[in-house]
C-alpha cells in the first residue's frame, strides 16, 4: 500500500462524475457501455485522483459535503483497476476497495469527452513519472556497487615528466639594431667621389664637401642671395654691350 509519511498530491479533479452498476462480465472480450442502464447512473457526484507516493487514487466524493462515497487505489496503469470500454471514450470500469480487503467493479463515466481525456492523461503521466524514478534509482544503485576508481598517488609513489629537446639560445647571437635615426656612415674603405673640373676652369668647391655639407645641413636654412643696389644694372651692362657691338660692326646706333 500506500507510505503513509509521504505528501499527497492533486493529480486531477472532475466537478460531474456518474456511477453505474455493470452485469457481470459474460465474455473476455471486455466490458460495453451499451450493457449498462446510462440513463439511470447509481450515483453522481465529484471526482478527484491524488498521488502518494507511487501509489495513485481515484476518489468518488459528495459534490456539497466531500464525504468519500468510493476510493480504488491504483498501483499500475494501464492495469487491472482500470479498464476502458470497447465501445465509448467517455466510460471505464474500475476496481474500489473499502479498505477492509472487500473490493467490487463498478462503471464510471463522464459527460465530456475531455474529462475523460484529462482523467487518462493524468494517470499516463503519473507511472511514467514513477518508472522514470525506478530506472534512475536502479543506476544510482549499480553505480554505487560498481568499485570506484582511485587514481590519488600511493605512499612513497613519484611520476617523472619527460620534456622534449629545447635548444637555448646564444648569448650575444642577435646584434642590437641602432637606435635612433640619421644617416649611415660610409662603408670602410670606401673611396669618396671627386669631380674634375674641365681644363682652365678652378674648383670652387670640393665636390665632397659640397655633397657632405648638404646632407649635414639639411635642417639648416638656406641664406637668399643678396639683392643688388642697382636695379638697371643688369639692363645697362647689356646696352653697353650692345653699343659696343654695334660700332665694331659698322652699324650706327641710334640713342
Amino acid at each position: 500500500m500506500a507510505e503513509d509519511n509521504s505528501y499527497e498530491s492533486m493529480l486531477c479533479v472532475k466537478p460531474e462524475v456518474h456511477v453505474y452498476r455493470i452485469p457481470p462480465r459474460a465474455t473476455n472480450r471486455g466490458y460495453r457501455a451499451a450493457d449498462w442502464k446510462l440513463d439511470e447512473p447509481a450515483w453522481s457526484g465529484r471526482m478527484k485522483i491524488t498521488a502518494k507516493g507511487k501509489l495513485a487514487y481515484i476518489k468518488l466524493e459528495d459534490k456539497n459535503t466531500g464525504e468519500l462515497f468510493a476510493q480504488a487505489p491504483v498501483e499500475q496503469y494501464p492495469g487491472s483497476v482500470v479498464e476502458a470500454v470497447t465501445d465509448s471514450s467517455r466510460y471505464f470500469v474500475i476496481k474500489i476497495e473499502d479498505g477492509n480487503g472487500r473490493h467490487a467493479f463498478i462503471g464510471l463515466g463522464f459527460a465530456d469527452r475531455g474529462d475523460s481525456f484529462d482523467f487518462n492523461v493524468a494517470l499516463q503521466d503519473h507511472f511514467k513519472w514513477v518508472k522514470q524514478e525506478g530506472e534512475l534509482a536502479k543506476m544510482e544503485a549499480t553505480e554505487s556497487a560498481a568499485p570506484k576508481l582511485d587514481l590519488s598517488f600511493k605512499e612513497g609513489q613519484t611520476i617523472k615528466i619527460s620534456i622534449g629537446n629545447i635548444k637555448k639560445k646564444e648569448a650575444g647571437g642577435a646584434k642590437a639594431r641602432p637606435v635612433g635615426g640619421g644617416l649611415l656612415p660610409p662603408p670602410p674603405g670606401a673611396k669618396a667621389a671627386v669631380l674634375v673640373p674641365p681644363p682652365g676652369e678652378q674648383p670652387t668647391v670640393s665636390a665632397v664637401q659640397t655633397n657632405t655639407a648638404a646632407l649635414l645641413d639639411f635642417g639648416s636654412p638656406v641664406p637668399a642671395a643678396a639683392p643688388s643696389s642697382d636695379v638697371w644694372g643688369d639692363f645697362t651692362s647689356a646696352g653697353s654691350n650692345s653699343s659696343t657691338d654695334a660700332v665694331k660692326s659698322g652699324w650706327v646706333q641710334f640713342s
